[in-house]
């Protein structure tokens, strides 16, 4: 993914004022800022849901997209959801998407409604449809929220494995954790994006 001057604002408070990033094959990069420093707007941006004031975002290859706010249909059970996209994306089969509900350990709630699901396992089928059909770039807002201990580190090796396999991974967060396992770290500040020299040579 390539970014140049991306610009927006809501009526006369400038959110972004000049983004440039670059997310090159086979990276982790990781993107902090506080409440209100302009991360949803970046990523609405950076998925084509909202068009920025000036500025350019392309990326090549599959795209994948794990937003914050999960968007499930409490009607469906998990595996409707899945059938739903996998005939959105035009895949064959659901492999992929059962391998990552096997690292994610919740493959026994397959038949089970959305709707009764804990936050954590909804955000853990957030996360399978962002990522069932094997997107080169993926962007994630806040991917781990509601996640116990044991499936945080689960995310974290998925997170590895994507990007040993070329995948350009980007995880938004208010907060940096874990900041050994990225290989750039920016902060969101003022309107534009800031190195942090914990990560960022």
């Amino acid at each position: 993914m390539r970014v140049r001057g991306l610009r927006h604002a809501y009526g006369r408070q400038q959110v972004l004022r000049g983004i440039d990033l670059d997310l090159a094959p086979g990276v982790l990069v990781g993107i902090v800022g506080e409440n209100g420093a302009g991360k949803s707007t970046l990523l609405k941006i950076l998925s084509g849901e909202l068009r920025p004031d000036a500025g350019t975002a392309l990326h090549q290859g599959r795209f994948g997209y794990c937003p914050q706010d999960v968007a499930l249909n409490d009607a469906l059970t998990v595996r409707q959801h899945l059938k739903f996209f996998k005939a959105a994306y035009g895949l064959a089969d659901l492999r992929r998407a059962e391998e990552i509900m096997n690292e994610l350990r919740f493959a026994e709630y397959a038949d089970v409604g959305a709707g009764v699901l804990s936050g954590g396992t909804r955000q853990k089928l957030n996360l399978t449809l962002a990522l069932m059909h094997d997107p080169q770039v993926l962007l994630l807002d806040e991917p781990y929220q509601g996640f116990d201990w044991d499936t945080y580190q689960r995310f974290w090796h998925l997170a590895d494995g994507l990007r040993a396999a070329g995948r350009s991974v980007l995880v938004v967060s208010h907060l940096a954790y874990d900041i050994e396992r990225l290989d750039e770290l920016w902060r969101l500040d003022g309107g534009i994006l800031v190195p942090d020299s914990a990560v960022t040579p």
